[in-house]
């Protein structure tokens, strides 16, 4: 029932608004913003020092995979998200069955994570994790946007006085995280969800990289 607001004779609108208008705007952002996406991506994929980086991580990580030191992630909303998902794709796989490989995500006991922002600070909640397992030559990947996340930056420092390996996936220009990364993936913008998607795209190949080589020998 339209309750006044259909035009006799004209079933296409609805009030004063054209449906067809209306999708044909939204389908104009739709585009906009593929688009925008991949251009993005055409930028890293036409950065030969990024992609070369991409590389020598696939290296470092099976290397330290089988000398049988761990990889950790770690990241804050939907960072932690990615982080978690990364990590799966190595503890479980990625395309082939295999067995898993010593992957966690930092964030996903909640009642450390809880108790530890509660009673100390959030600032503190991946350094201190890190000063607990951490181990010599393991690998910490840190992501955020914006490459300033306090409670990263704390566990990168903290991983550094161990000897622990730190990966920084950013966006542009790397942040505060630039300086104590050892590897830097930044992505060439500061848009928060381009960045997100480009470095799932690069995670998914070091994944599946680092799975085929691990695995070949």
């Amino acid at each position: 029932m339209c309750y006044g607001r259909c035009r006799k004779g004209n079933n296409n609108k609805i009030g004063n608004f054209d449906p067809n208008q209306i999708f044909a705007a939204m389908t104009n952002k739709i585009q906009d913003i593929i688009t925008e996406s991949l251009t993005v991506k055409n930028q890293v994929l036409n950065d030969p020092d990024l992609i070369g980086k991409v590389g020598e991580i696939v290296t470092l990580i099976v290397q330290r995979f089988r000398q049988g030191k761990h990889l950790y992630f770690c990241g804050n909303g939907g960072s932690a998200a990615d982080a978690q998902h990364l990590a799966a794709e190595f503890s479980g796989r990625f395309y082939i069955d295999r067995d898993a490989l010593p992957s966690e995500a930092l964030h996903c006991n909640t009642s450390y994570l809880t108790a530890v922002a509660n009673d100390y600070s959030y600032d503190l909640i991946y350094s201190r994790l890190i000063k607990g397992i951490g181990k010599r030559e393991d690998i910490l990947v840190g992501m955020s946007t914006s490459g300033n996340s306090t409670n990263i930056i704390k566990a990168f420092e903290t991983a550094r006085e161990k000897g622990i390996t730190t990966i920084g996936m950013t966006g542009e220009g790397g942040g505060n995280m630039k300086a104590l990364s050892d590897y830097l993936i930044a992505i060439p913008t500061k848009t928060t969800p381009r960045i997100q998607e480009a470095h799932m795209l690069l995670g998914h190949i070091i994944c599946q990289l680092v799975e085929e080589q691990y695995f070949s020998a």
